[in-house]
């Protein structure tokens, strides 16, 4: 079974080991076919907390670490330029 992997944006990293990785998915609405955005935000773990607010990253998703975080960070993908 391959595992399910993930491509967002970091919008939090408040945490310690953790960030909270918002991905959004784009698709038509089946009637207006409109494009139509809908955003999911995962809580990954950092264990380096080398994850800035900006960061392109893609996430796996891992065994339960804690009650709410079930992925873990692969790759940093390109990092923030707000420095």
């Amino acid at each position: 079974m391959a595992t399910k992997e993930r491509v967002g944006t970091v919008v939090s990293d408040k945490m310690d080991k953790t960030v909270v990785v918002a991905v959004e998915n784009r698709f038509p609405h089946p009637i207006y076919k409109k494009t139509v955005s809908r955003t999911k935000r995962y809580k990954a773990h950092d264990e380096a907390n080398a994850c800035k607010v900006g960061d392109r990253v893609r996430i796996t998703e891992t065994r339960p670490l804690s009650r709410t975080k079930r992925w873990s960070v692969a790759e940093v993908l390109n990092t923030s330029s707000a420095s």
